[in-house]
């Protein structure tokens, strides 16, 4: 593997021009401020960046623009998520000609597959590239449970089937993909509000969509565990969390978009039918902003 995958890597949005057109140089100026912010890989065309919402050509473009702002200072995980293996196959591909570092694919939803063909989705799409694979495990958003005894079994017959990213929110089940898996797999925290626990239970860092808004935080967090100051981990994860439990002010994923542009980052809205918040629930979002100490007070 020619870069290892571990730290903090950022489910970066996607920014929408007002007409919900891609923003190529609201994504541009987005990688290049994340990458100042000294985070280790991005996570372009996720959940957060509404992969659900993007034609295959401008899933496609948003990686492309992302690499290329990039310069290869972080790593670069692409989304190859898709509810068919074929779909899933020609993103992975995609994603190694264009030059990303890894890929990560959600599981397939809307159809509910078994942990069987679960195991024959990721294996196929193991087969068909060589860079490393990551599973996403993301119920919530899914309704399908990608088990750790499906990623163990697959990892071992899979040799670039590397780890997980985990969105559960279960820290029991985020330990046993450590536990079960072989040395050396890594699992990613996918729930912002876990990240310091997760770290001391061995995760290799976490997918964070709230690094979008506050990648000091999040990086903090990670420094500060990896030094062996726990005292400022767990003080970072405290002042971080009230973001996290802010996704619920909102459709998901408004609310760290709608962050963003209180911050002045370049985000623009989500795709409808998902809408903006309310004046009301804004004000509660910029009090969490100013509570944490991000945003200035008085700052609109």
């Amino acid at each position: 593997m020619a870069r290892r995958l571990e730290g903090i890597i950022v489910a970066m949005v996607t920014p929408f021009k007002e007409d919900e057109s891609l923003d190529e140089d609201g994504l541009r100026a987005l990688t290049r401020v994340l990458v100042d912010k000294g985070v280790h890989g991005l996570f372009p065309g996720g959940s957060q960046g509404e992969f659900y919402a993007l034609s295959s050509d401008e899933q496609r473009r948003v990686l492309d623009v992302t690499l290329d702002a990039a310069e290869g200072k972080p790593f670069v995980v692409a989304h190859a998520g898709a509810i068919t293996t074929r779909e899933a196959i020609s993103m992975a591909r995609y994603a190694e000609r264009a030059g990303a570092d890894a890929v990560a694919a959600i599981t397939p939803f809307y159809v509910s597959p078994s942990q069987d063909e679960l195991y024959q989705h990721y294996a196929e799409v193991c087969a068909a590239v060589s860079l490393p694979v990551l599973g996403y495990n993301n119920p919530g958003r899914t309704a399908v449970q990608l088990q750790p005894v499906t990623t163990a079994r697959i990892a071992r017959e899979a040799a670039n089937f590397v780890g997980v990213k985990d969105s559960s929110g279960d820290l029991t089940q985020f330990t046993e993909y450590i536990r079960l898996g072989p040395t050396g797999f890594r699992a990613f925290m996918g729930r912002d509000s876990l990240i310091f626990p997760a770290l001391l239970c061995g995760a290799a860092g976490a997918v964070a969509a709230t690094a979008n808004v506050a990648p000091e935080y999040i990086v903090g967090i990670y420094d500060a565990v990896r030094a062996g100051d726990n005292a400022r981990g767990l003080d970072l994860q405290r002042r971080l969390s009230p973001l996290r439990i802010a996704f619920g002010m909102g459709t998901f994923p408004v609310v760290v978009k709608e962050a963003m542009g209180l911050l002045g980052l370049p985000a623009g809205p989500t795709r409808r039918p998902v809408g903006p918040l309310s004046e009301e629930t804004r004000a509660r979002l910029r009090d969490v902003l100013q509570q944490m100490g991000i945003l200035p007070a008085g700052r609109a």
